[in-house]
């Protein structure tokens, strides 16, 4: 037991919320080190983003060989861009290799949790009814876990048939149908190839058009497998060759927006080289900087745009009937189904998740005017809580597992501290988090993301809550130690 005597008045010394990359790295590490714990999971299996994401086509855009935790690299993968099947199956793999299922809870979705002042303790509640306390809380929840639905005028009389991207209704058949896509984003660059042959027709409807560069995906032979397999330094060499190469487009990204227009110009060849009529290629050009929305990757997108049973409308929706769609442009376009390609929640809202810490404060009433932690990890007022993938850890040019064993790296570092000070609470100190934020946002006015288009990783108030404004390598630095100073020790 790391906390000994301390920890004898709760059910478990750690609770974890999600089964995902995040749950699971901490899971593993907690399993290594011998610290109780439990795992939520509102789902009836593991896997998160990736058990979740079942449309047709779905793959990462990082290639397969950063997409694993360095200690666990994936060796077979089939193909430089991993599909979502691949993916979860590494994820179940790692749960039954470190055997987690005994500690996960399946079907277990967390309505709040509140910190008990008294007895210094998490109470973790679900909707099933069930509480269970435990010393410490983390939510491994992740950015992508809530998908966002489109506000449409008219849209609850539609009598046709509605399923956003990533709760993909397999059962309902698209051969023949008349189907809309709202939306351009990652997931629908990926599906809209592999549907647009099958649908009699598709209108896609555009708000901005993304940048897009080529994917060059193919198949990893089976004597390459082999060379992972068995040779560790070629595996090393090649992970730290693709991480490097993707580590430097932060210098475009977060220091030097300027720089984004040569790439920029391969993305203009990639597009013109795909499509052919003008116009289109015209309602396909962005007019913003390269970078400032999430980057896409797609060899398929362009030329499923020009197939002849795709309309691509840029003027947006007036209003949906029972039977169609219509657009501003005043044309009815009947329709069978709607396909939501609209993405996810703002990664700051955590409703209609509670998280109460002292003086009964809500977190999310906390972040009203804007998410922020500490190194995306501690916030000040929720004592022995910690989040991997919180606030502005994300990542526009890197591979996020790197991200995530980062912050976990950093937790075990607390939870180390937990037990050699001999101590129950662990509280970062207001002013830290404060400096701390402060330098970030200062960090992030010279960045792509703040050159001035409307992007997911903004908020309302066009807050990038989101995004590191930096080089992965950087956070990994900063989370090698932990602060002392910064926090405050508290016994039971």
């Amino acid at each position: 037991m790391v906390f000994n005597s301390i920890m004898n008045s709760a059910e478990f010394e750690v609770c974890i919320i999600g089964s995902g990359f995040a749950g699971l790295c901490m899971a593993i590490h907690l399993r290594r080190r011998g610290i109780s714990f439990v795992v939520l999971e509102q789902g009836s299996d593991i896997g998160g983003v990736w058990r979740d994401n079942i449309y047709p086509g779905c793959a990462c855009d990082v290639p397969s060989h950063l997409y694993s935790f360095s200690f666990a690299a994936k060796t077979n993968w089939s193909r430089t861009y991993a599909s979502q099947s691949e993916i979860w199956d590494y994820l179940k793999g790692l749960t039954d290799q470190y055997r987690l299922r005994p500690a996960i809870r399946f079907n277990s979705k967390v309505s709040e949790a509140v910190f008990d002042e008294t007895n210094q303790l998490w109470d973790v509640r679900m909707q099933t009814g069930e509480t269970l306390t435990a010393h410490v809380l983390i939510s491994g929840i992740g950015l992508l876990s809530r998908p966002a639905y489109p506000k449409l005028p008219g849209l609850e009389r539609f009598q046709g048939h509605t399923f956003h991207s990533a709760r993909w209704d397999h059962g309902f058949e698209l051969q023949g149908k008349r189907v809309a896509v709202i939306g351009t984003g990652a997931s629908a660059i990926q599906f809209v190839p592999q549907i647009a042959p099958q649908v009699a027709q598709l209108h896609l409807f555009q708000r901005t058009p993304p940048w897009i560069v080529s994917r060059n995906d193919h198949p990893i032979g089976v004597w390459k497998q082999a060379l992972f397999r068995w040779v560790p330094g070629y595996r090393r060499i090649i992970r730290y060759v693709i991480y490097w190469g993707l580590e430097l487009r932060a210098f475009g990204f977060t220091r030097k927006p300027h720089l984004l227009k040569h790439a920029q110009k391969w993305a203009r060849q990639h597009l013109e080289a795909s499509v052919a009529d003008p116009t289109l290629r015209a309602q396909l050009t962005p007019n913003y900087l390269l970078g400032c929305k999430r980057v896409l990757v797609s060899d398929d997108y362009y030329p499923a745009v020009t197939r002849s049973n795709v309309e691509l409308i840029t003027n947006g929706i007036a209003e949906v009937r029972e039977h169609s769609i219509v657009g501003l442009d005043g044309k009815e376009r009947p329709v069978d189904a709607i396909i939501y390609g609209t993405g996810f929640r703002d990664p700051s809202l955590l409703t209609p998740l509670r998280i109460i810490g002292r003086n009964g404060i809500d977190l999310n009433s906390a972040w009203r005017n804007g998410a922020e932690a500490y190194l995306g990890i501690t916030v000040s007022g929720y004592p022995n809580f910690f989040m991997v993938v919180g606030p502005n850890t994300g990542v526009g040019h890197t591979s996020m597992v790197f991200m995530m064993e980062a912050q976990v790296h950093y937790v075990m570092k607390c939870l180390t501290l937990l037990r050699e000070r001999a101590t129950g609470v662990m509280e970062l100190q207001s002013d830290a988090q404060a400096r701390f934020n402060r330098k970030l946002q200062k960090q992030m006015e010279r960045t792509v993301w703040k050159s001035g288009c409307r992007s997911w990783y903004l908020d309302e108030n066009g807050k990038n809550v989101t995004l590191w404004p930096g080089f992965s390598c950087d956070f990994w630095i900063k989370t090698r130690r932990v602060e002392t100073r910064d926090y405050i020790f508290t016994k039971i």
